[in-house]
């Protein structure tokens, strides 16, 4: 089986950081990805939400150096939640982010963050573009 993702967006607000029980640091953020497309000779555009979770000391680094309107390279696999609320089954996709790759600012305004990775999980090997 092979689950990767790769996406590249903007943050709609800055990065939430919690820590687990254990101490662990998380950080969630969600994206906002556009595709362009025509469509009977009209361009169109659909953007798409998605949420972003990274652990670690790559979640700590994205809740220092990013905010809203940052773009990002989100490099990952998808996950799916499940949870029971008031009664009713819940679930929820997200991404599980191995590298964030922070770009640059729109207008050339400062230089890239460095480039964050988390250690992979288990059975992954990474490289770096």
């Amino acid at each position: 089986m092979f689950n990767k993702i790769i996406l590249i967006g903007n943050l709609t607000k800055d990065p939430e950081l919690r820590y687990t029980p254990q101490g662990t640091p998380v950080s969630t953020f969600r994206l906002a990805v556009n595709t362009r497309y025509k469509q009977s000779d009209e361009a169109r555009e659909d953007t798409l939400f998605i949420d972003i979770v990274t652990f670690g000391k790559q979640a700590e680094t994205c809740s220092q150096y990013l905010g809203k309107g940052r773009s990002v390279l989100v490099e990952g696999r998808l996950q799916e939640r499940r949870w029971e609320s008031d009664g009713q089954q819940k679930s929820k996709f997200e991404v599980v982010a191995q590298t964030v790759r922070f770009l640059s600012r729109k207008g050339g305004e400062g230089q890239a963050a460095p480039e964050s990775e988390a250690p992979p999980s288990e059975g992954t090997d990474l490289e770096p573009f």
